[in-house]
């Protein structure tokens, strides 16, 4: 900048005045707060839908009540809690240590805690994706916006379940495997227990023991091209064989890792779930990736020019998986983001060697590399500001129940005891609610451990979502007493014309039917006002959307 411009400080620069010490620098707010609060606010205070947004999936009922068996038995479980279709068989509660901190918060304060400190992670998973593309040697002024489109990939990720953790540890894992490769130290195995913990938290484990190899092995070719030594690879080969072992302590030790194995190759699933699809590329948060990915393959020209065959890998193996799957579109996003910064950066370097420094872009990169010193360290203001949200009532509209937009709430209050107390057909989301709203009284179908049920079981439920020709067929072999759909289902035009069904409630969005062991001809549709008439845009979802 010139001389004339006024002085910008940094973190070293600021005056030291009353300043002292560790003290000092942790009461002094750096921008890395300012940039955590601001995703909080941007996400769940300023938002449209707030905090409700991260329970718009009904697993959270299900994972909160696996926490509280736990609590409450002191043991593990071990075969199924929830179901009637399949009681008592085995089940792999793989995500029981997630289970049992949910269940914590919410014994200190309902689902206010849950979400809290679920848009605690998501804001912490913003931070250290800017930050370690900081690290990497990006400018905060290309840094700052790709962060942002990380952030608007991740957000089919942000709901209340345990995938939070994945989505933090992963690149929290591999920005220690690159600072451990510039500066070796024994601070890296601390992903060993790391490992361990990220197994009974999530089983995204896997994706960064694929990744730690591909570590291994672009090392292993990059000393096949003269830029590494030998004796790295045999550092991140044992690394990967420590990691890998640590995966075994959980409670159900190997059988797990076969468990997911098979889960993760079940064509069902794929026609079942369609966070296992393909992107649509059909809203923003999956434009933002898109335009992610094709920026990540075309840095990977770069890369490959470079010999930089690690980060290639990664890249590619990422784009791979959230093409096949969705899901694993964040996951790219948090990755590819660092390594798409720093090499953005390094051309926007090269392209100012002959630029006046009074120029536009001579500046915001100046500006950029001065204010970095204030993203590199963090301060105690993030955690008080999250403990003085924590504290503050109206006018934070902090939830009470699940959202009313997602699930049938009023529906399923007004006819509490019947449900309860029934052998009840529904979706897969409101079956997670039914388990959050009346466990241990309550016993479902199908619900979202969509691992747990089996190929046969969710042929059966597809059949039903779609209104296939066996539907009442499956209704009567499986004794259902209810059926509780949304109203544009197939299944409740075939359950109008049926003889065996009643209407008991329909309000336009979902409706409710009742057995008739007589089979009587079915009753009017009648509203809660007792008209006929549907509420206007009454469609909804017949697909299921969560993200795993």
């Amino acid at each position: 900048m010139s001389s004339s411009a006024p002085a910008v400080y940094t973190a070293g620069s600021i005056p030291a005045a009353g300043r002292s010490g560790l003290l000092a620098r942790l009461l002094t707010p750096t921008f890395s707060d300012c940039f955590y609060l601001a995703i909080i606010v941007w996400l769940f205070l300023a938002g449209t839908q707030g905090w409700k947004a991260l329970l718009t999936d009904g697993d959270t009922g299900w994972h909160i009540r696996t926490g509280e068996y736990i609590l409450q038995t002191g043991h593990i479980p071990t075969t199924d809690l929830f179901s009637f279709s399949k009681p008592g068989a085995p089940w792999f509660a793989w995500e029981w240590l997630s289970d049992l901190i949910f269940a914590l918060l919410f014994r200190i304060a309902g689902l206010k805690a849950v979400v809290l400190f679920c848009g605690a992670l998501i804001a912490l998973f913003a931070t250290v994706v800017l930050r370690y593309a900081i690290w990497r040697g990006a400018n905060v002024s290309v840094a700052f916006p790709l962060a942002m489109f990380a952030v608007g990939s991740a957000t089919i990720h942000f709901l209340a379940r345990p995938h939070l953790f994945t989505l933090l540890f992963l690149p929290v894992a591999l920005w220690m495997l690159e600072a451990d490769r510039l500066n070796p130290s024994r601070a890296v195995w601390l992903l060993v227990p790391l490992t361990a913990l990220w197994t009974n938290l999530h089983g995204g484990f896997a994706i960064f023991l694929v990744c730690l190899a591909l570590f291994a092995a672009g090392i292993a070719i990059e000393s096949l091209l003269g830029r590494k030594q030998w004796h790295e690879v045999g550092r991140y080969a044992g690394l990967l064989g420590a990691c890998s072992l640590a995966t075994v302590l959980n409670p159900f030790g190997l059988q797990l890792h076969v468990h997911i194995f098979q889960y993760l190759r079940s064509d069902w699933i794929r026609d079942l779930v369609q966070e296992f699809q393909a992107p649509t590329f059909r809203n923003e948060g999956q434009a933002q990736f898109e335009l992610l990915l094709i920026a990540g393959l075309i840095v990977v020209g770069r890369l490959l020019a470079e010999r930089r065959i690690v980060e290639v890998l990664w890249i590619l193996f990422l784009a791979h998986s959230a093409l096949n799957s969705v899901r694993h579109a964040p996951l790219y996003a948090a990755i590819a983001v660092p390594i798409m910064a720093a090499e953005c950066t390094a051309v926007w370097r090269s392209l100012l060697a002959g630029a006046r420094r009074s120029s536009l872009s001579s500046i915001l990169f100046q500006v950029g590399h001065d204010i970095e010193p204030m993203f590199r360290r963090v301060s105690l203001w993030a955690p008080a500001a999250l403990v003085a949200i924590a504290c503050i009532g109206a006018p934070i509209a902090w939830p009470t129940d699940f959202p009313a937009e997602a699930f049938p709430v009023k529906m399923v209050h007004r006819h509490a005891e019947q449900l309860s107390s029934s052998r009840v057909f529904t979706k897969d989301q409101w079956a997670d609610y039914l388990i959050y709203s009346f466990y241990p009284k309550q016993k479902v179908f199908f619900d979202g451990r969509s691992d747990f049920y089996g190929e046969e079981l969710g042929h059966d439920y597809l059949a039903l979502l779609q209104g296939g020709f066996a539907s009442r067929q499956i209704l009567r072999r499986n004794r259902f007493d209810l059926v509780l759909i949304p109203a544009d289902w197939p299944l409740a035009t075939i359950l109008k014309l049926a003889g065996d069904w009643t209407v008991l409630e329909d309000d336009g969005h979902t409706i409710l039917f009742g057995a008739r062991p007589d089979g009587t001809p079915a009753v009017a549709s009648l509203s809660p006002t007792g008209t006929n008439e549907k509420a206007p845009n009454s469609r909804t979802n017949n697909r299921r959307t969560k993200v795993l």
